[in-house]
């Protein structure tokens, strides 16, 4: 048996892996990834068996943003020719879960740029989402408006919405390299304030951002510990106009490994190879599906993604099958 399918069949076995397994998995050598995807399979299989969940993002607030993320073309300090506007109408929102629908998406995210909802936003969102479960009752709705106070957390749980996004986005030690307008401790702060709420914790990272490996690490073990149940894994799209403009640290076979340590790290969730997928990823996108269980489909906030119908047919000719039912299964177990 393989070194990686020991470490599999030790995690399956309910054990979690030790720095040296885990720093292993982030500097396998390329010639044994394929050993690699193949027991991180055997736990995603375990748990998801072949299917896939999609996931369609609705930009609802572009730019405007007073926080300084060095990543994020939105922010006060991006020089990015992002279009900018306010909160769309609630017709356009539920538009937006129209075309999910369409696309066989079964998560549907509602994104706001910003440091958290205003009250007026916050009644959009909500209105939005009381019609769009009329329509759509099995679609999963996720919120994703920056940080939350209790009040407003408890407003969206009765409105409907199943699962909140808030990403760590790095570890606690590299954080104020990538920002300063608010610490780590506030985006674990809404992280706790969401799931005492009763909403489905979603919380992630991106991967480029000149962490170490050992951040990397660190960053799979802290969404461990805050137990969130869907970790988008976003590859950096370095975008002119970003502090972080130029940042090329990424290739296809490490953001592989990435997804695979994240698997291991948190074998029963949702890992979903989200922005950045097509830059990075480039010609081993399939193989991301491995390891992950989970894909964006469609655009992403201010970049583009591949067609719907592309995601589709690379589902299909891999063997895998759309989740359109597990979701909402999982959110109606969900307590806290």
């Amino acid at each position: 048996m393989h070194y990686f399918e020991e470490m599999a069949a030790k995690v399956l076995a309910g054990e979690e892996l030790s720095d040296v397994e885990a720093m292993a998995i982030l500097q396998c050598s390329d010639e044994d990834i394929l050993p690699l995807l193949h027991a991180a399979y055997q736990i995603r299989k375990h748990f998801f068996g072949k299917k896939v969940k999609l996931n369609m993002i609705m930009n609802t607030k572009s730019g405007l943003c007073p926080e300084n993320c060095g990543y994020c073309s939105q922010s006060i300090v991006s020089k990015a020719p992002v279009e900018k506007y306010s909160m769309m109408k609630k017709a356009e929102i539920v538009a937006g879960a129209s075309r999910a629908n369409g696309l066989k998406a079964g998560t549907y995210c509602i994104v706001a740029s910003g440091r958290g909802p205003a009250n007026r936003e916050l009644d959009i969102v909500v209105e939005a989402v009381k019609e769009i479960k009329e329509t759509y009752q099995e679609m999963t709705i996720c919120a994703c408006l920056g940080i939350l106070k209790p009040e407003q957390a408890a407003r969206l749980k009765a409105a409907g919405v199943d699962r909140y996004n808030h990403n760590i986005n790095t570890s606690r030690f590299h954080h104020s390299n990538i920002t300063t307008s608010h610490t780590y401790a506030d985006r674990v702060e809404t992280v706790e304030t969401i799931k005492q709420a009763g909403i489905s914790p979603c919380s992630g990272v991106i991967i480029g951002m000149k962490e170490t490996l050992e951040d990397v690490i660190d960053m799979a073990r802290s969404l461990k510990q805050l137990d969130a149940d869907s970790i988008p894994v976003n590859f950096l799209h370095a975008i002119k106009g970003t502090p972080l403009e130029g940042t090329d640290e990424l290739n296809p076979r490490y953001c592989l490994k990435v997804l695979c340590l994240f698997r291991f790290i948190n074998p029963s969730k949702e890992i979903r190879i989200s922005g950045g997928r097509e830059v990075n990823l480039r010609s081993l996108q399939p193989l991301g599906l491995y390891p992950a269980n989970s894909i964006f489909i469609g655009d992403y906030l201010t970049t583009e993604g591949n067609a719907g119908l592309a995601d589709q047919q690379m589902l299909e000719d891999m063997g895998f099958e759309v989740d359109l039912v597990e979701m909402n299964k999982e959110i109606s177990e969900f307590q806290y």
